[in-house]
């Protein structure tokens, strides 16, 4: 474990890729994000829709993972996932949510705070019918985070569920959809050289955005 100990103090690197000013700001924070995406997409970056989801329960316990980013505009950002997963039961006992995108190739971050909502069932429908079958077909298999004997009990679980809709469309699970992430405060972080990053918060405050630098 020394040389891991090592290594993880050790680790340096500089964030010298660009830069954030006050001149590179749009009026909105979903327009500055679109920007970045796009980047990160022209880049070729590794999953550049992944954003970490954060989430508390009932009891304020905090908890987290990766999903997708499936859609968004000045509204808000979307998912899709199991209604009766543990982030699904977080999201409706405490629908306060944070989402984190992170670009290492760009040395650029943006950290999302709202509150979250299920998005209208005929647009998870429009989706879910976009998804590959054997996608479909995984979401009434998965009772998403319950616990499995084994593989084989998931295996079982999909064949009986290809066998049932076997050469007709599969509907999407009533316990399946999406969410959509309402913003209410956006920081966009640009790493800079020797840890003095640019970093600028958005907020909503009567229903306008306003614009600040942070210090690093």
């Amino acid at each position: 474990m020394d040389h891991l100990k090592d290594h993880i103090q050790g680790s340096r690197k500089q964030y010298d890729k660009d830069s954030l000013s006050e001149s590179d700001l749009t009026e909105m924070p979903f327009e500055l994000f679109g920007r970045w995406l796009q980047m990160a997409l022209d880049e070729n970056v590794p999953e550049p829709i992944a954003m970490n989801l954060a989430t508390v329960d009932a009891t304020g316990r905090p908890s987290s993972r990766i999903v997708l980013l499936r859609g968004f505009d000045q509204n808000g950002f979307v998912f899709y996932t199991n209604y009766n997963s543990s982030k699904g039961n977080q999201m409706h006992d405490q629908p306060m949510v944070a989402l984190n995108f992170y670009w290492q190739e760009l040395h650029k971050q943006v950290r999302i705070e709202g509150h979250v909502i299920q998005i209208p069932e005929s647009i998870s429908d429009e989706y879910f019918n976009s998804r590959p079958r054997e996608s479909q077909l995984g979401a009434w298999a998965s009772a998403q985070s319950e616990r499995l004997n084994s593989r084989l009990e998931l295996e079982e679980k999909l064949a009986l569920i290809e066998q049932k809709y076997k050469d007709q469309p599969v509907p999407r699970p009533p316990h399946w959809g999406g969410y959509q992430v309402i913003p209410n405060l956006f920081e966009f972080w640009q790493g800079r050289p020797d840890r003095l990053h640019d970093r600028f918060q958005y907020t909503l405050q009567n229903n306008s955005w306003q614009s600040n630098r942070l210090s690093p």
